[in-house]
């Protein structure tokens, strides 16, 4: 393993920390692999109860996937990419312990998804939630599948075809944000959340998360399915190749 995933125990807790803040937490093969191997060591452990997620600095739980290393993909690299995501958002479907997300900062795209696959969300008002993805040229599928089941079609839609991102407060309306409290209480109101998760009997947590996955499980199977088909066609067609290189182009203009 790297650094781009910290791991720390408190008590029958394990924290994870996403750990590339200079790049708003965002995902790359590295990342993605450290966070699969801290959540199977995780699962593991009989000593640990609870796990929380969160995002190094106070800028963002995390920004999605790092565009500098995805604008390079072709349509088989996109199909092995899909696979990826599989392997760890079925680590958070299917594990038996509580994840509760700390949400610190920007959770968008892929980063957004994840947070939603935890089991609650504490954020702060300054949070910011969304599927920006289309502004980049990538095609939403399993962000659509997981919106869905959180806020319906209609507002699935919405997020999916606008890219807009939701303020804090809106999130919580929706049910988004399990949590919503001071900045400064983010952290440790996460883990009292998760230590209180940990006390209870790890039977009955393990079985009623596993009915919680076989409730999605249709949806999860098509989205990856179907998510398959369309990032190999996207990628074939170069579309997110070059809206990328648009988009870091301008933004690198923005900070030179």
């Amino acid at each position: 393993m790297s650094d781009f995933v910290l791991v720390e125990t408190i008590g029958s807790v394990r924290r994870l920390t996403l750990n590339r803040p200079e790049k708003l937490n965002a995902w790359n093969t590295e990342m993605r692999s450290d966070l699969i191997a801290a959540l199977e060591a995780a699962e593991a452990d009989g000593s640990v109860r609870a796990i929380v997620l969160t995002g190094a600095g106070n800028r963002a739980f995390g920004a999605g996937q790092d565009l500098s290393e995805s604008k390079s993909f072709d349509a088989d690299r996109a199909v092995s990419w899909m696979g990826e995501w599989k392997r760890l958002y079925n680590l958070f479907r299917l594990g038996s312990k509580p994840i509760v997300a700390a949400l610190n900062g920007i959770a968008a795209g892929s980063a957004f998804q994840v947070s939603l696959l935890c089991d609650f969300r504490v954020a702060h008002a300054g949070v910011k939630m969304g599927q920006p993805e289309i502004n980049s040229g990538i095609a939403t599928v399993t962000g659509s599948w997981i919106m869905r089941e959180f806020i319906g079609t209609a507002r699935t839609i919405d997020l999916t075809l606008t890219g807009r991102m939701l303020e804090a407060e809106e999130a919580f309306s929706f049910g988004l944000i399990s949590r919503l409290v001071d900045e400064d209480k983010v952290q440790s109101e996460a883990l009292a959340l998760a230590e209180f998760l940990a006390e209870k009997p790890p039977g009955a947590m393990r079985l009623n998360r596993q009915r919680f996955a076989e409730l999605t499980q249709e949806g999860f199977d098509d989205a990856m399915t179907s998510g398959v088909r369309i990032q190999r066609e996207a990628y074939a067609s170069g579309e997110p190749q070059a809206m990328m290189e648009k988009f870091l182009a301008v933004r690198a203009a923005r900070r030179a």
